[in-house]
């Protein structure tokens, strides 16, 4: 997709149970100031009326008329039809509350709406981390090239999407790439989420250090580098167990997706605790019943937040083998692998670009 050279606007909104934010991008850039306002989240008139003067105080900053509204915002949702369910940080649209149709009507424009994992998923894909992995590999002249994408995001939950061949699965619920669900490896009769959560860093933090003081993840952070007095062990381990929940989740998921994983969130800060403890479950090994012993997933899964990790996760195994019958021969890699990355731009970048970028593909 070509967006540098595309002249058209998508107006956007970062929405929140706090604030409310609103932007405009052209060809890839954010060309306003973008407008914040607090949420309103138990009136659904006042709310959708929040939500429209946010629209037309962005309308009224730029020069021609926007092509499309794109936003992301909580679930449940019907995102194709634009009808926001029953969320906790906006109980004002319990029973279902029609939010694109009403916006398309006051504006009369289209408007796509989705949650902050998929477009989070779909700008790493399309001009994020997945664009920049690639060229690289094309810089060191390796024949590998990525087309697939989990998307995770770390924060107050377990955000996740998953872009297929440039291709946003969205699934015929809306649930597509809802990982979050997922059974917990550690409490079985819990959700992954439990255990992959801000309030599973502050939890296991308690556990593992007996304190009743309730830090901040960024609190357990600062402890865990020793910028602060508290259980370094323990900060660091809350952390660690986060990812080794997250990868055995991540690694169900990337069984079928095949692809590249990219994180995002809040708590990505933390991500040389998190990303080797996510790497280590998806290079996990199990046995069979005889004592053998299979990889947990069938691709080898790098770190490449860390460089001695890049040049075999670039090099691969490639070889030169000849062409039977021929006098040809063929390059062939036998290395299956995939990368586990940090975003390479903030996690609201990523959401923003990809609400701009999935309007301008359906438009």
């Amino acid at each position: 997709m070509d967006y540098k050279n595309d002249s058209r606007i998508v107006m956007t909104l970062d929405a929140g149970g706090t604030n409310l934010e609103f932007s405009a991008i052209q060809r890839g850039i954010e060309i306003i100031k973008p407008v914040r306002m607090l949420s309103c989240t138990t009136d659904k008139m006042e709310c959708l009326s929040q939500i429209v003067r946010g629209f037309k105080m962005v309308s009224s900053m730029i020069m021609q008329q926007p092509a499309a509204i794109s936003f992301a915002f909580p679930g449940p949702a019907d995102y194709q039809k634009g009808i926001i369910g029953d969320l906790p940080n906006f109980p004002c649209f319990t029973g279902g509350f029609a939010l694109g149709p009403a916006l398309n009507k006051i504006f009369n424009l289209p408007v796509f709406i989705n949650n902050d994992g998929n477009l989070f998923a779909y700008g790493e894909a399309m001009s994020g981390t997945l664009p920049y992995i690639n060229k690289r590999l094309e810089e060191k002249k390796s024949e590998k090239r990525f087309h697939n994408l989990i998307g995770i995001t770390l924060g107050t939950g377990f955000g996740c999407g998953v872009v297929i061949n440039d291709r946003l699965v969205i699934g015929d619920n809306a649930t597509g790439g809802d990982i979050w669900c997922f059974r917990n490896k550690k409490h079985s009769h819990f959700i992954v989420e439990e255990s992959v959560s801000i309030r599973a860093v502050k939890r296991v933090y308690q556990e593992l250090s007996g304190t009743k003081e309730n830090l901040t993840p960024k609190d357990i952070f600062d402890i865990a580098e020793q910028k602060r007095a508290g259980d370094m062990q323990a900060a660091r381990r809350s952390f660690e167990e986060l990812g080794e929940m997250a990868g055995d989740a991540l690694a169900s998921a990337v069984t079928i997706v095949d692809g590249m994983i990219i994180v995002g969130g809040g708590l990505a800060g933390a991500s040389k605790y998190i990303i080797p403890s996510i790497v280590k479950e998806l290079n996990y090994h199990l046995k069979l019943t005889d004592g053998t012993e299979v990889p947990r997933i069938q691709m080898r899964a790098y770190n490449l937040d860390e460089e001695t990790e890049w040049k075999g996760f670039i090099a691969g195994e490639e070889r030169i083998i000849p062409i039977p019958l021929s006098n040809e021969t063929v390059k062939y890699d036998p290395l299956k692998r995939i990368g586990v990355m940090t975003t390479r731009q903030s996690t609201s970048q990523s959401i923003s670009m990809g609400a701009y970028l999935y309007a301008l593909s359906h438009l």
